[in-house]
């Protein structure tokens, strides 16, 4: 079986906001499925006490700081996570909580399949006395969909807009928000990058792309999207970990008013390729009537 471990994931200086990213296959051993985020957590509370048989999990604290706890039966291992650039691989077929939350942190877990409750194991008592032959010696991974979004398409910003996810609320453990591929979103994750650390009034982000769908969501405080398809614009405010702006391909979008703190998360539906980027305004307004 393999052991958790800590992932170092890449962090880009920016004085406007630094940023880090994962992706499918590189910082990640594994492709997304799902992610969700776990906020409004109180300061000292715990959650998560569980174990899956078949998934495999990365946690980073973009906010915050907590404790992760990892046991197989025998063995424990604990990491705190404080920094938004590294986070913890925890392989199938071991328990997992999460506990000690300081106050507005924000839990970030990839998952490499979609959820099935029939996966999960909450009492640790049964995962230890389980047979270790009924767990499996490799993750079993669900299938990609095989539908590559990958084509240069020149949507409008009438074809963009909010889309709300479910908030698992409780009072005590703090609220979840989950998006699976194909299901709160229509493409498949293979990236998730975010800015953090991001001076308030801070703008950001002004370009366009080929073929990338991107979901942008607030994880912590608020701030700003401007879109622009060369003809109208329209500016959206996100101030709530619930809610998602589907951007879709062959808009200009712009980040702007970030107010002190503020985390701005995208699931993105292709790993990153400097080809598919358009940085100057000039040069999208000649590809928008090409």
């Amino acid at each position: 079986m393999d052991i958790p471990r800590i992932i170092e994931l890449p962090k880009f200086l920016d004085e406007r906001g630094n940023l880090s990213f994962l992706e499918n296959d590189k910082q990640l051993p594994f492709v997304i499925k799902r992610v969700h985020w776990i906020y409004d957590v109180p300061g000292g509370e715990e959650r998560g006490g569980v174990a899956y048989k078949t998934t495999e999990e990365f946690i980073v604290a973009m906010s915050g700081s907590f404790d992760v706890v990892v046991s197989d039966g025998e063995r424990e291992w604990k990491f705190t996570l404080n920094r938004s650039y590294k986070g913890v691989y925890i392989p199938a077929g071991l328990w997992r909580s999460i506990e000690n939350y300081s106050s507005n942190s924000v839990a970030v877990i990839a998952a490499s399949t979609f959820y099935d409750p029939s996966d999960a194991v909450r009492d640790i008592n049964e995962l230890i006395t389980n047979d270790a032959s009924a767990m499996p010696n490799e993750p079993l991974r669900s299938m990609s969909r095989d539908k590559s979004l990958n084509e240069e398409k020149k949507y409008n910003v009438e074809d963009c807009g909010i889309i709300e996810l479910d908030r698992h609320h409780s009072q005590r453990k703090g609220d979840i928000s989950v998006v699976e591929n194909g299901k709160e979103v229509p493409f498949d994750v293979k990236r998730i990058y975010y800015l953090y650390d991001v001076p308030g009034g801070a703008d950001r982000g002004g370009h366009a792309h080929k073929a990338l769908y991107q979901l942008i969501v607030a994880a912590s405080g608020a701030f700003t999207v401007v879109l622009d398809d060369g003809t109208n614009k329209k500016a959206y405010t996100l101030n709530r970990p619930y809610q998602g702006l589907l951007v879709k391909p062959g808009i200009w979008r712009t980040l702007t008013d970030f107010s002190g703190g503020s985390i701005c998360m995208v699931l993105a539906s292709e790993l990153y390729s400097p080809d598919d980027y358009i940085r100057e305004y000039e040069k999208f307004m000649k590809y928008r009537v090409e």
